[in-house]
């Protein structure tokens, strides 16, 4: 069984459906701990109801962000955390949580990478007019969104209307995360 962290900012519907998939044993892992940089962010809450244990630090709190990561380092440690799983965390990974997990941190992109990286992806997309794009899942390295590449599914483009396209890829994200994690735990 591997020991995962899952890092979020948001909503947290991503964890869910991976905390979903490995109660159903789809997923050989265990969630020891969500992290996330926001107090007030909504996968607080999902944790919550999934009795997974939460470690919710804001980056201003501290001097830098390596202070910052080695606070977080600390409790992977202390859980033994094997895979950190990034499902919306919206901050770049440095050098201290890359260096210590080299090759075993990935996260899940909404376009088709090496297309609009970086924040708004989907709004990037739709200012340029595509008609397909997709979601990524990658490995995470110290550039943005420019981590080899494990997975892709493409998704198509609903002509002008972002909360349609935004549930197309939402829905495959949901589907294309925990088919990954099972392929790099199982």
């Amino acid at each position: 069984m591997t020991n995962v962290a899952v890092f979020a900012s948001g909503s947290g519907s991503n964890y869910e459906a991976i905390q979903q998939a490995i109660n159903e044993g789809t997923i050989q892992a265990t969630v020891k701990l969500v992290v996330t940089d926001k107090l007030d962010a909504y996968v607080i809450e999902r944790a919550k109801k999934f009795g997974v244990e939460v470690l919710a630090l804001r980056p201003k709190d501290f001097a830098d962000k390596a202070a910052y990561e080695a606070a977080i380092l600390a409790q992977l440690r202390a859980r033994n955390i094997e895979w950190l799983v990034l499902a919306g965390y919206m901050r770049l990974v440095g050098p201290t949580l890359l260096g210590a997990y080299p090759n075993r941190i990935v996260n899940i992109h909404p376009s088709l990478l090496p297309s609009f990286p970086g924040k708004d992806a989907i709004g990037q997309a739709m200012a340029h007019g595509v008609k397909i794009t997709g979601v990524t899942v990658h490995y995470v390295d110290e550039g943005m969104d420019t981590g080899r590449i494990i997975m892709q599914r493409a998704v198509d483009v609903v002509d002008g209307d972002r909360e349609a396209t935004e549930s197309k890829i939402h829905a495959v994200e949901h589907h294309l995360y925990p088919e990954v994690l099972k392929y790099l735990f199982n």
